[in-house]
């Protein structure tokens, strides 16, 4: 298996680590399930795009959560009661039931969702409260106490 270096990401995502982490993390197939499979783009500056290939499933088999900067997303595919059981000479597609976490950085909210074509596009976007936002502080040359 190749194994990619993340490194350089961490000097692009200074105040995101967590999210250069999560890309790292996300090639270790350690313990984690490969299914399905899923790219992580960068659209803008603070904007980023989940896509998964979600084949077979609906928008009323798939859920979307975010909970304390853990976006979780399940598939679940209801079991068939008609009795039919499809014969298949060859099975590729997997239409098996899954479930997905990917681990948010500070201040990424989802913006929306979209299924078409198969695929599950996520949005995100990184938004600072205007709080912590940088600032410029102006420097002036009057700060000497009085003698």
């Amino acid at each position: 298996m190749r194994t990619i270096d993340f490194s350089p990401l961490y000097r692009s995502f200074i105040g995101s680590d967590r999210l250069a982490s999560l890309a790292d993390a996300a090639t270790r197939a350690d313990n984690s399930s490969s299914y399905p499979p899923y790219n992580i783009e960068l659209l803008g500056e603070d904007k980023y795009r989940v896509s998964m290939a979600v084949a077979g499933f609906s928008k009323d088999d798939i859920s979307i959560e975010t909970r304390e900067n853990t976006l979780t997303v399940e598939g679940n595919k209801p079991q068939s009661d008609t009795g039919d059981e499809r014969k298949f000479l060859h099975k590729g597609i997997s239409e098996r039931n899954f479930e997905r976490k990917f681990q948010l950085g500070d201040h990424v909210k989802v913006t929306g969702a979209d299924l078409a074509d198969g695929l599950l596009h996520i949005d995100l976007e990184r938004v600072v409260p205007e709080a912590e936002k940088p600032r410029q502080i102006e420097i002036s040359g009057n700060l000497l106490p009085d003698k």
